[in-house]
């Protein structure tokens, strides 16, 4: 039996003897970390109705968020903002999410958090009905900064996609925050989308991309591939507390929404895209975008080739 095998089987042991000091138990974050240094795609899952607590509970496996947060970082939260819908209709990251990522930024020693996106419709509606600025502010800590993203805001920069596919891509304008940052962390929610089947943590770049992104709707999957060869977050965290299962991306009927209580986290965008089609009974490859940039090498797919750790 290799180590792995045998950590399992300790696991499964240990798990349910209550009556261990916790320094003796062989947790699930210990065969995560060994799964992740052998190359390994690590998916994290967790389940609860405490969101702020929830947060915390699906980075353990992960390493915490010291693992991808670093003294001193410049980190960008990017969570979506883009309707105006109040978070019980899942058109948006839900707030409480949003507000533990960012105290977990702070407290690893982030010099400076910020939290923004492009929104869809009317930008300060959406800030407001989301409820996400209003659950932000009432973290007081000088570090911390939230403020909109205009279309004409002038921290957008023309980038080369060097490494994009289509042939029509080659270069497109990025929220120059975005790029700079030490630590860009991806806070999508997993939804329908009439165009792209699904918006999930790939889909969310478009929150940071300027111009009229109406043109990424053309070979759609591909683009949103390509985009993410130009910022890749450090860590994705999905947010599938409730999802929305019909009339996405927008939304706007409870009927269309589906209560999952569960976050979803990865450094692997891809992987953590891959596993949240499950959520919708579909697979990974349905969707356009996680197929496209797991052909280009951006993530693995394959939920074969990953390690699911639930907890």
């Amino acid at each position: 039996m290799d180590r792995r095998a045998f950590l399992k089987q300790v696991a499964a042991w240990s798990a349910g003897i209550t009556a261990l000091p916790p320094l003796f138990r062989i947790l699930p974050e210990a065969i995560a970390a060994e799964t992740a240094a052998a190359g390994q795609p690590v998916i994290s899952v967790a389940k609860g109705t405490d969101y702020a607590a929830l947060v915390g509970k699906v980075l353990e496996p992960l390493g915490g968020i010291s693992a991808f947060v670093k003294k001193g970082d410049r980190v960008v939260v990017k969570p979506n903002i883009g309707w105006d819908r109040k978070p019980e209709l899942g058109a948006n990251t839900h707030p409480e999410v949003v507000k533990a990522v960012v105290k977990a930024a702070l407290d690893a020693g982030a010099s400076k958090v910020m939290v923004f996106d492009r929104s869809c419709d009317e930008m300060r509606r959406c800030y407001a009905a989301s409820g996400i600025i209003d659950a932000v502010k009432t973290v007081k800590d000088d570090r911390l900064s939230w403020y909109y993203v205009e279309e004409k805001d002038k921290k957008f920069v023309p980038v080369k996609i060097e490494k994009g596919r289509d042939a029509g891509l080659k270069e497109w304008e990025f929220f120059k925050d975005a790029m700079e940052a030490e630590c860009y962390i991806n806070i999508p929610i997993a939804k329908h989308h009439r165009l792209a089947k699904l918006t999930l943590g790939l889909k969310n770049i478009m929150g940071i991309i300027g111009g009229g992104r109406g043109g990424i709707h053309q070979n759609m999957g591909q683009r949103l591939a390509d985009l993410n060869t130009v910022v890749r977050p450090k860590l994705t965290i999905m947010d599938a507390t409730r999802i929305l299962l019909r009339n996405g991306p927008k939304g706007g009927d409870l009927k269309d929404v589906k209560v999952l209580d569960t976050l979803v986290a990865s450094a692997d965008t891809v992987a953590a895209d891959a596993y949240s089609t499950t959520f919708f009974d579909m697979k990974p490859a349905d969707v356009d975008a996680t197929r496209a940039a797991a052909e280009m090498g951006l993530g693995e797919m394959d939920l074969n080739k990953v390690k699911v750790v639930k907890v």
